[in-house]
């Protein structure tokens, strides 16, 4: 009786969403986008990449395709299993899942090696089974890192290897209970004839490794390649496969890295674990606040402080505006750690509703720190810091500001707004403008709080404390 022979088919997959069709065409038929389906030739089908049914029932996670009734599905809080880096453990939701899987990015040497080197060694010296999967590094590389952070290297697991065939046999011979595979871009598998790091090929890997992490139940960090635009490198459904996506924020040039969670179903999003690059590694920060103010200084015009919430954590960053005469026909609109085009409608509220105009005069801000502010409370900080550069007066000692700024000059509320009082009273702040929908219901010792409802009201307020 002849063999059967291996069906072999040939696809087209967008290089910008991982899209897939059978047959190529200009635009991609799922995000549009011109000229990005690449062919690529598949050997074997999906089922015998991902193993059949027998072989998947009984893991940690069923998959048998039966149905459930929802009412009997157990709503237990998964155990987490804690690093021994409160910071870290903070952005991932309160720890590692069993059976979570998690992707890191971030700039070239801004230490995300380095971080999870420094998980996996604690994890270790807690009993806990890890092995770190190195497609980039040699051992010798990766030994040489452990020395120079001082890690104890016994019961430290290395696999340099980059054949996910390879490593899938490794992990269910050993079944480690944590995994890290530096990076997810350098892996390939021999079922498909792309080179690694092509869009077939990391969707390929990443599917099979998470499937594997959910059927041992073990946790799983991917760490992942950025573009030149700071986006995750390869299909954007890599970032659908995992559970969890961090970003690894921060000048190389500063001693301070930020890690940011864009998504987790495990905890919160937008939570912020900060850190301090020292001789031995990275050293989380308990009390980010005090750091990002460490160089304020409360007498210089065009600097404030504004009360940001990321994620469950308050946080005070200084704001700083620069206002000078234009030499040029447009004048400039330049924002560090601030979104540019919503600078451009603050101006415009600010000189309808307030009267103060920036139309000749370049306008420069900057979050102090690093920081990237996304959320709109951060709008009547930057607008009092811009006041405070055009009339070169500083603004009064001891303030904090928050709120956002409508179209009509209104002043919206803020999130969390106890929060962030009592986050500015514990640092030492006396005084604080905030939208009157944030007003406390109770005082708060220490702190002098002025309520607002436009934006014409919190600068009157601005030059009334300033002739205190």
């Amino acid at each position: 009786m002849a063999s059967k022979t291996k069906k072999v088919r040939t696809e087209f997959v967008c290089s910008d969403c991982g899209g897939t069709t059978a047959k190529w065409a200009g635009q991609c038929p799922h995000c549009k986008a011109w000229n990005t389906l690449q062919e690529f030739t598949v050997k074997e089908g999906v089922a015998a990449r991902y193993g059949s049914v027998n072989e998947r029932r009984g893991g940690f996670v069923d998959t048998t395709g039966s149905l459930q009734d929802l009412s009997e599905v157990s709503t237990a809080e998964a155990p987490r299993i804690q690093t021994g880096l409160s910071e870290f453990d903070r952005v991932m939701g309160g720890g590692l899942v069993q059976g979570g899987v998690a992707l890191i990015g971030g700039d070239p040497g801004i230490g995300k090696s380095t971080l999870l080197l420094q998980v996996m060694a604690r994890l270790v010296a807690a009993g806990i089974r890890a092995v770190y999967v190195s497609g980039e590094e040699s051992a010798t590389q990766i030994a040489l890192r452990a020395q120079r952070l001082q890690i104890d290297p016994h019961g430290l697991q290395l696999m340099s290897e980059i054949e996910l065939e390879h490593i899938e046999a490794v992990l269910k011979d050993k079944k480690p209970e944590f995994v890290v595979v530096d990076s997810i871009q350098t892996l390939f598998s021999g079922q498909l004839e792309s080179a690694p790091g092509s869009v077939s090929q990391v969707r390929e890997c990443a599917a099979r490794l998470t499937r594997l992490a959910k059927t041992l139940g073990t946790p799983l960090i991917f760490v992942g390649h950025v573009t030149k635009d700071g986006a995750l490198a390869g299909p954007r459904i890599l970032e659908h496969i995992v559970d969890t996506v961090l970003y690894f924020e921060g000048d190389t040039h500063s001693n301070f890295r930020l890690v940011r969670a864009f998504k987790n179903r495990f905890g919160a999003v937008n939570e912020l674990g900060v850190f301090a690059m020292t001789d031995h590694g990275l050293r989380g920060v308990t009390n980010p606040s005090a750091i990002f103010l460490s160089e304020y200084k409360a007498n210089v015009p065009g600097a404030t402080v504004l009360v940001t919430q990321e994620g469950t954590r308050p946080l005070l960053v200084e704001i700083q505006a620069l206002v000078d005469q234009t030499h040029l026909p447009t004048p400039r609109r330049l924002s560090v750690g601030v979104d540019a085009q919503r600078l451009s409608m603050l101006l415009a509220v600010l000189h309808r509703h307030a009267g103060v105009g920036c139309f000749d005069q370049d306008v420069f801000i900057n979050a102090v720190g690093g920081v990237k502010i996304t959320e709109t409370a951060a709008d009547l900080a930057v607008l009092a810091a811009i006041v405070s550069s055009i009339r070169n007066k500083p603004l009064p000692e001891g303030l904090v500001v928050f709120g956002e700024v409508g179209l009509a000059g209104e002043i919206r509320p803020a999130p969390r707004g106890q929060e962030r009082l009592r986050e500015a009273a514990k640092l030492g702040f006396s005084r604080a403008i905030i939208p009157r929908a944030n007003a406390p219901r109770a005082p708060i010792e220490g702190l002098t709080v002025h309520a607002v409802d436009r934006l014409s009201d919190a600068l009157d307020v601005l030059m009334s404390c300033g002739r205190e």
